[in-house]
């Protein structure tokens, strides 16, 4: 009797404890005052480069890697202002580097000649850049949206491009021993092999004005019949702020 008692007396108290408590309010989200907020209106990526569906016979050499500078126009979700969209324009560029083998892009072939010349006179340095204008487009999320410089960040998006260049570079002749035979350098420039318009998918994750991020190519680098169905991807880190 003494212990049913005692029960019932600890679930009176612990259930006027429980009514008692008062509760967090749910924060209003819209009434948050967005002063002076920072929400990276410029982006600086620095990348490493490489390609996704490449023959295991294209010999990728080191670390290759790009560069992407955009302007972004941000528009926080009037209800939920940790929510935005970006919008922007800018540049990208990548810098493919080769181990003893070229890209000819100047080539009349039919398809893009890659070509082995390990055993040949060839260039000690040789690399295929290619750019272009894009307009991304990212979904974001801050945990803190009103101190934007102290909160976690997040973006999930695309970015649509048209290549405005590709070229490659080979610095330095030698011979198949290693031997420079001309200290010279040779660039030839031709978007013909290559298409025009690329679209990517993107993803950035980080807090402040850091984050990393992750981009791949939908579309194929090469156009169709002419080459292989190569998909360029990048990981890095961004730098971003005002």
């Amino acid at each position: 009797m003494v212990l049913l008692t005692l029960a019932t007396g600890f679930q009176l108290m612990a259930q006027d404890s429980t009514e008692n408590k008062p509760q967090k309010p749910k924060k209003d989200w819209s009434k948050v005052v967005m002063k002076n907020r920072s929400a990276d209106h410029f982006m600086f990526q620095i990348g490493i480069d490489n390609w996704a569906g490449a023959p295991d016979s294209i010999r990728i050499k080191g670390l290759s890697r790009g560069f992407n500078a955009y302007f972004m126009f941000d528009f926080p979700f009037k209800t939920d202002p940790r929510f935005s969209v970006g919008i922007g324009a800018g540049v990208s560029s990548s810098n493919i580097y080769f181990d003893k083998y070229t890209v000819d892009v100047k080539s009349s072939a039919s398809t893009l000649p890659f070509r082995d010349v390990a055993d040949t006179n060839h260039f000690k340095k040789y690399k295929l850049t290619t750019a272009y204008l894009e307009a991304p487009v990212e979904l974001r999320f801050a945990l803190k949206p009103e101190d934007m410089d102290r909160s976690w960040k997040f973006a999930i998006g695309a970015k649509v491009g048209t290549m405005v260049n590709a070229h490659t570079k080979g610095k330095t002749w030698q011979n198949s021993s290693g031997n420079t035979l001309n200290a010279y350098t040779l660039k030839e420039t031709s978007k013909r092999f290559f298409n025009s318009t690329r679209l990517s998918g993107t993803l950035r994750a980080g807090y402040g004005n850091l984050s990393l991020f992750g981009s791949y190519s939908i579309t194929t680098l090469i156009k169709e019949g002419f080459g292989p169905e190569i998909r360029p991807y990048q990981i890095g880190i961004t730098f971003s702020g005002l």
